[in-house]
């Protein structure tokens, strides 16, 4: 079966593209169980995009269990591509209610997070989330470099549960938001948001190094509440 796929239209996210064009080619069964993938210089001449934004996408394919390599061989369509992995589709989360359920399942992840870092939280852990606040500090804010010294935060705050799950869950909520935030531009940009926000996150550290559980939770509540408004979801966030 011929495969349907085209180039894609510039982004900050072009292997995030790509890979959810495979994808696509897989759940519609042109790529079936056990098919091997075109070539990455086939793929990147298809595309439109380098090698490395297809090693990217392959790496990320990989990740979500959608297929598998062999080096000298190449990628083929894992066995069951479908059957256990969690997906979150890139086009859906161009639809605002998408957007908006992703955003609430993280809230949902991070508060109670925060709580259980508060509790369990290492030195070494307290070093990890005061590395990435100075990082954000030094980032403009609402660049790209931002977005992600902003993740490495949360995800500082999620390796402090000791939960491994948490951090790989969280993980993927939070590029799956960084990813649309990215694409739609939406998120508002000034100096006086970005004094805000690092004060949201310093509120953050502090309630987790004093081992308030409570006030972590809380804490992390009014940033994502924040966050919310800064990319257009306030009125949707409910308290």
């Amino acid at each position: 079966m011929a495969l349907k796929l085209d180039k894609v239209n510039r982004g900050p996210h072009l292997s995030t593209l790509v890979a959810s064009s495979i994808s696509r080619e897989i759940a519609q069964g042109r790529l079936k169980p056990g098919d091997q993938l075109p070539t990455e210089q086939q793929l990147a001449t298809t595309f439109g995009v380098s090698r490395n934004v297809v090693r990217e996408a392959i790496a990320r394919l990989r990740s979500e269990g959608r297929i598998w390599s062999q080096q000298g061989r190449g990628a083929f369509v894992a066995d069951q591509p479908n059957a256990t992995v969690l997906t979150i589709d890139y086009e859906a989360l161009q639809q605002a209610n998408a957007f908006q359920s992703l955003f609430e399942l993280r809230g949902i992840l991070e508060v109670e997070g925060a709580a259980l870092a508060a509790g369990r939280r290492t030195d070494s852990d307290l070093s990890a989330m005061r590395d990435a606040l100075t990082t954000m500090q030094a980032a403009p804010y609402g660049s790209v470099m931002w977005l992600k010294t902003d993740l490495e935060f949360h995800k500082t705050v999620a390796a402090a549960t000791g939960n491994p799950y948490m951090v790989q869950f969280l993980t993927f909520v939070s590029e799956r938001v960084r990813e649309s935030i990215l694409a739609s531009g939406n998120q508002q940009r000034s100096e006086d948001l970005a004094a805000v926000t690092l004060g949201e996150h310093q509120r953050i550290l502090d309630a987790i190094e004093a081992r308030q559980a409570d006030e972590a939770r809380d804490a992390m509540r009014q940033h994502l509440h924040g966050a919310a408004s800064r990319v257009g979801l306030a009125e949707e966030q409910s308290e």
